[in-house]
Order: structure tokens, then C-alpha cells, then sequence
């Protein structure tokens, strides 16, 4: 593959979604007019269109007060009706996904449902160095059930001299743990290395010994293809700021598989806007569950964040994920090979991309004792790029806004370090 500015630019020109770019804020430049924004792994860019959405569920609070919840544009009593679109993102059944409260807040909600250990079956299976979010998480529910962490968790690692971890050492050891696994939990794609993982194959095996798959897909929502349903996920949850643009520490979405949210006898934490929808104002005693994933809400919609979630969402529907993985993979090939080029031109340059072929919109590159000075370089020429300790670059140029001619200019950048 060339790497030069022509090969770019006939890119860009050939290139069906170029046209969104001019839909979101590309943030201003200090040594340029726009910076080269590489982060979308860690907060996607605004779309020009949340100002009017936000103020639509403003200008309703203004003018009906209470009376929005039935008589507004969208009405709020039903918000999380009009996101029946994040089920196309994630490869599900609109029933199966509801969009509400944040990621951290979901999972534990939904190992309140899905980790129910006994005795004899209370191991948990994750990758080792999971977003420490998940880590926390884990610890403090085992904790909660009385067990010890490391009588309990089981993480594993790559083998040595290796960056991404093999599917089949996975499966070997869910197999190995056998009838003592009470849940599989991986992230869909790994923060730091931007390896995705085989969430099918995970499930599969978590299946046959007994236990529950379940995932954290905050960096494969809107990033890769998933079809959590067809792939039998039991559960699953998201949040939407990075890949989906939606507003700093905006709404999470969820995923249960119907044949868990269909019935009612699935243990939950309840709240009144989980409960039967045609009931819920009836204030009556006993919880009816709503069926589906929208059982699990706990309370009434965050309107005004959602809107900025819907904002992003009738954009990626617009598009479609097919379109976004197929530019995603050429916008992530390129960058790979401008990398490689770059190095081998500049021998001030020493890293190592540890991102595998398996992988959404993300090129993980692992540095030398010169790391933090060639991000810092960047930084202060507008590369927006992301520092992970001890020493990672994440570069995550994402399909819906970022060109290749953006990356053209990055390794340009990076042959005057």
C-alpha cells in the first residue's frame, strides 16, 4: 500500500461517508486549524445536530413543564422508545437493549442478575489488565458474595514475549475451570492493546460448561460489527461517548438476551421504571417486570443526555455499521503502514505496534524510553493521540469524521520527531 498525500487524497475523494466530517466541531488547532483528532476511543467529537436535539427537550421543559413526560415532541414517560435504534449497532433485537443510567452503574447491575455464585460454582473468568473500571467492578462483587479476589478471579494473560491474548487459551482455560466457572466476562475489544475478541467463540465455550457470557463493549460499540444476539450473548453493556459521540460521560446502553429478558423470574435490582409499563403509575406493591432489556431501568429517562445520545444514533443509523467497519478497517490499515513508514525513515523512532490483526479502530503503539517525548512532540503539533502508562500511544482514527488525509499528516509529523 502507498502511503503518499495523492494516494489520500484519491481516498477521501472516493469516500462515501467524507461527507460527515462537515457534520461535527473538529476542534481548532494552536499550529493548525483543526487538530489531528485521534482519540474517538476516548471521547468522540461533537455533532453539530446535538445543539437543536438538546434543545428540543428544553424548549418542551420551558413551555409544558410536568406535561413534557406525555405531551412533547418525544415524549419523556417513553424516551427510551426512541433509541430501539442502538439494537443495529450491536447486532440485537430492539427489546433486547435499553438505553439508560452509565457503563459502570449497568455492569453491576447486570452482575447483580448474572453472577449468582454458589459454593461450588463462583469463579469468574476475565483478561488480565481489563480498563480498571472492570476490574473494580469484578473485585467489589466478589467481595460482596463473600469470596476472596484471587480465590475467585481468574485472569488471564498473554503468553510471554506476546501482546494479545490467543482464543484458544481462553477457551483452555474455561474448559480447564470447567464446572467451578460461574461467568466469563471480557471486554468486546481491549482498551489498551485494541484487540477484539472473539465474543462469539467466548460465548460459546462459556455455554458449554454452565456459565454466563457477559461483556463490556464501551470500545466495540459503534467500532465493530457485533451480532449479540445471534451469538447468544447473555449480557452485555456500552457506553456511547466514545466511538458514538455522545456527550462526555453520557448514557450506557445494555443488552440482555430475550430469553433472560422475556422472563420475569430473572433476578434483578428493581425500580419503578423497569416495572410494567402500562402499570408503572398504578403505584401498586409487587414488581411486574417491563419485558425485555427495558426491565432493568432503575429511573426515569436523563432526557437531556439521551438527546445527545440520540443526536449520534440517528447518524450511525444513517450510516449504517457495515459502511463504518469497512472504512474503519482501511482507515486502521493505512494508518499501520504510515507508522511503518514513518519508522523507516526517522531511526529516532523505536515502537512497536502490539494492536493484532483482529482489531476495530485503534492502533495501539508500544515505545521505548523515548515515548512520552515523541507524544509530547505530538501534542504540542495538534495531534490529539492518547498516553496509556507505563508507555502505549493509542491512536484511534475513526471512520465517521477522521480522513486519510489526516493520517497522511500524522506520519508526516512523525518522520520530523
Amino acid at each position: 500500500m502507498t502511503t503518499s498525500k495523492a494516494f489520500a487524497q484519491k481516498r477521501d475523494s472516493e469516500d462515501p461517508l467524507a461527507k460527515y466530517r462537515s457534520q461535527f466541531f473538529m476542534p481548532p488547532g494552536k499550529t493548525r486549524s483543526e487538530q489531528l483528532y485521534f482519540t474517538g476511543n476516548s471521547l468522540g467529537l461533537q455533532p453539530k445536530s446535538v445543539k437543536e436535539y438538546i434543545q428540543q427537550e428544553l424548549d418542551d421543559w420551558q413551555k409544558l413543564g410536568v406535561e413534557g413526560h406525555f405531551h412533547g415532541k418525544n415524549p419523556w414517560f417513553g424516551y427510551h422508545h426512541f433509541f430501539d435504534k442502538e439494537a443495529k449497532v450491536v447486532g440485537a433485537k430492539p427489546e433486547e437493549v435499553v438505553v439508560m443510567n452509565n457503563l459502570t452503574v449497568n455492569l453491576h447491575l447486570l452482575l447483580a442478575s448474572f453472577y449468582r455464585p454458589t459454593e461450588k460454582r463462583f469463579k469468574i473468568i476475565m483478561e488480565g489488565g481489563a480498563f480498571p473500571s472492570d476490574m473494580y467492578v469484578i473485585e467489589s462483587q466478589v467481595k460482596h458474595h463473600g469470596f476472596a479476589y484471587d480465590d475467585a478471579v481468574i485472569e488471564i494473560i498473554p503468553r510471554e514475549g506476546e501482546h494479545a491474548l490467543r482464543t484458544e487459551d481462553i477457551v483452555a482455560k474455561i474448559k480447564e475451570v470447567g464446572e467451578e466457572c460461574a461467568l466469563v466476562f471480557f471486554s468486546g475489544v481491549q482498551y489498551y492493546t485494541g484487540q477484539a475478541f472473539d465474543i462469539k467463540a467466548l460465548t460459546a465455550v462459556a455455554h458449554s460448561v454452565g456459565a454466563y457470557a457477559g461483556f463490556d463493549c464501551a470500545h466495540a460499540a459503534g467500532n465493530i460489527k457485533m451480532e449479540l444476539h445471534d451469538w447468544d450473548v447473555d449480557f452485555a453493556a456500552w457506553c456511547t461517548y466514545k466511538y458514538m459521540n455522545s456527550s462526555p460521560g453520557g448514557v450506557s446502553g445494555i443488552f440482555v438476551h430475550e430469553k433472560h429478558g422475556n422472563n420475569p423470574d430473572t433476578p434483578r435490582l428493581a425500580g419503578w421504571w423497569g416495572h410494567k409499563e402500562s402499570e408503572r403509575f398504578q403505584m401498586k406493591k409487587g414488581f411486574i417486570p417491563e419485558p425485555g432489556a427495558a426491565g432493568w431501568q432503575l429511573s426515569n429517562a436523563p432526557v437531556l443526555a439521551m438527546a445527545a445520545h440520540k443526536a449520534s444514533l440517528d447518524m450511525f443509523d444513517e450510516v449504517g455499521m457495515d459502511a463504518l467497519v469497512a472504512k474503519g478497517k482501511q482507515l486502521n490499515a493505512f494508518l499501520e503502514q504510515v507508522v511503518m513508514d514513518a519508522q523507516a525513515a526517522n531511526n529516532k523512532l523505536a515502537f512497536e505496534v502490539i494492536t493484532p490483526e483482529e482489531r476495530g479502530c485503534q492502533l495501539s503503539m508500544l515505545t521505548n524510553e523515548n515515548g512520552k517525548a515523541l507524544f509530547d512532540y505530538l501534542t504540542e503539533r495538534d495531534v490529539i493521540a492518547d498516553w496509556r502508562e507505563p508507555n502505549v500511544i493509542r491512536l484511534a482514527p475513526v471512520p465517521m469524521y477522521n480522513s486519510f488525509t489526516d493520517v497522511w499528516e500524522f506520519g508526516e509529523l512523525l518522520k520530523g520527531f
